[in-house]
C-alpha cells in the first residue's frame, strides 16, 4: 500500500511539471524545439513519424501514434533516460528537466496527427 502511493505521489509530480512545461514561454519552446532536432528528429523526423532514413531503419516509433500518445509522462520519460531497443538512452547527456521538457514536446507532436 505505501508503495501503491509514493508510485501515485511520483505520477502526480511528474503530472504537474509536464502541466507546467506545456505552458512554456516562446524562448523555452524555441529551445525544446532545437533540441528534439539535435536528438531525436534524426531518426523519430521533425514531425514526430519516424519516417527517415534512420527511423524506418531502426524501427523508430511514431510519436503521433495512439500507442505513443497512450503512454504515461513516466514511462516515456523512462524510454528517454534509458533507451529501448535500439534507441540509446539520453540521460548521460542530458538534464532531467531536458527530457521532460522533450517528453512535453512528443506530446504536443502526439496531438498533430
Amino acid at each position: 500500500m505505501k508503495r501503491n502511493l509514493t508510485l501515485i505521489r511520483k505520477e502526480a509530480v511528474l503530472a504537474l511539471v509536464i502541466a507546467a512545461l506545456s505552458a512554456l514561454p516562446a524562448w523555452a519552446q524555441n529551445d525544446v524545439e532545437k533540441l528534439y532536432k539535435t536528438k531525436c528528429a534524426s531518426c523519430h523526423a521533425a514531425d514526430g513519424s519516424g519516417s527517415t532514413p534512420a527511423g524506418k531503419k531502426f524501427g523508430a516509433r511514431d510519436f503521433r501514434s495512439p500507442e505513443v500518445h497512450k503512454q504515461t509522462d513516466a514511462q516515456l520519460i523512462e524510454i528517454t533516460a534509458k533507451g529501448k531497443g535500439k534507441m540509446p538512452g539520453f540521460e548521460k547527456s542530458l538534464t532531467t528537466e531536458q527530457i521532460k521538457q522533450l517528453v512535453a514536446y512528443i506530446h504536443e507532436l502526439c496531438k498533430k496527427k
